[in-house]
């Protein structure tokens, strides 16, 4: 048996599944195969991508985290001010009682409720504001980890040091997680994405990690990131336009050009008969209650704050490690990882159904035996 081709049980494989006490991870690499799903980067984390590197971590939050910040304290203003006064406006006369009784109802839960709901609001978008501007502090000491493709490296500054940490790309573990915990309120999932490395000369290990709203979301962030690597996309708009709401010439965010275009297809396919009057008139309610434009005009903002505060100096290895390579002199990718994603493709046209992690499991253990 060939000992380069047999990991040991505790070495990370593709499709290798490991328990824990409130949940599962599963490894989608060393040796990054192809996933099968949409390259799509969900959390907005890709910061900058041309054709040398993709910086993964300093990205600008999408449109709707804006629109939750602003429109959930809203809507409960709406609801504390004029909602609960309306509903027990309603009760009263359902009640039997005088329309007049209804009234002094009416006006006495709105001048009890009104300031509630006002400071309620406030507190509100205070709690939702504040790990936006807790990130904003954290960026200014955080230089991003770089994906070179010309190269096919990775480059890692940890938080608090200058010496940037070097890993070939393929060897670069990277795993997805899935928990669950009871709670009070009842059984809650958490899923998360995460990439790592030992260091070459230490052995020290290092991870990066974020959550993900559901499983399928984080497989697709880091597919974003390997098709990049493998020069199967190209720009920020293949991967944070999945909508495809920015014209060639817009920029790579959801600025106010995202909402015009957006209201625009929906005119358009309401003529057609697309759609339909109640999901136009939803439509404009949902951005009314979002405050219209404010929301993209604040990504545009943020947009110019972040790369304001990004411009910080490089470590002069990590300058000269990202200029751009004669293309004689591009790193190629290994006969194993094209062997794998090969078959891995195989097996997907042939069970479309079936889970990547399965089929990485499956290819991983063909791998092994053929070394055998």
């Amino acid at each position: 048996m060939n000992p380069k081709c047999a990991p040991s049980e505790q070495t990370p494989r593709a499709g290798r599944s490991e328990p824990f006490p409130s949940g599962r991870l599963s490894f989608l690499s060393p040796r990054p195969l192809p996933t099968g799903l949409p390259p799509v980067d969900h959390g907005h984390a890709v910061g900058e991508m041309n054709d040398n590197y993709l910086d993964f971590g300093t990205g600008v939050t999408s449109v709707f985290g804006w629109q939750a910040t602003l429109g959930i304290p809203f809507f409960c203003f709406l609801l504390g001010a004029f909602g609960f006064p309306f509903i027990f406006y309603g009760l009263t006369i359902a009640h039997g009682k005088e329309w007049t009784a209804a009234v002094e109802v009416f006006k006495e839960t709105y001048d009890y409720g009104f300031w509630i709901a006002v400071w309620g609001a406030l507190f509100g978008f205070f709690m939702l504001s504040l790990p936006r501007w807790l990130a904003y502090g954290k960026l200014k000491n955080i230089i991003p980890t770089r994906f070179n493709r010309q190269r096919r490296e990775v480059c890692f500054v940890p938080e608090g040091q200058k010496t940037p940490i070097f890993v070939p790309w393929e060897e670069l573990v990277a795993w997805v997680t899935e928990a669950q915990g009871a709670t009070e309120y009842g059984v809650q999932r958490q899923y998360g994405l995460g990439i790592g490395f030992y260091h070459p000369e230490t052995g020290e290990k290092y991870t990066l990690e974020f959550e993900t709203p559901g499983l399928p979301l984080a497989i697709s962030s880091w597919e974003a990131i390997r098709a990049y690597m493998e020069c199967e996309v190209h720009t920020l708009k293949e991967i944070q336009d999945p909508l495809d709401l920015q014209g060639p010439d817009d920029p790579p965010w959801e600025g106010v050009h995202v909402f015009r275009n957006a209201r625009k297809r929906l005119h358009d396919e309401y003529r057609e008969g697309k759609r339909g009057v109640f999901y136009l008139i939803g439509w404009y309610l949902y951005h009314l209650m979002t405050f219209w434009t404010i929301p993209n005009r604040l990504v545009e903002w943020e947009v110019k704050k972040i790369k304001r505060m990004s411009q910080k100096t490089l470590p002069k290895t990590m300058s000269e490690w990202s200029k751009p390579l004669p293309e004689q002199q591009w790193a190629k990718p290994s006969d194993e990882l094209k062997r794998k994603s090969k078959r891995v493709l195989e097996l997907q046209k042939a069970e479309p159904g079936r889970s990547s992690l399965d089929i990485f499991a499956q290819v991983s253990d063909e791998w092994v035996d053929d070394c055998k």
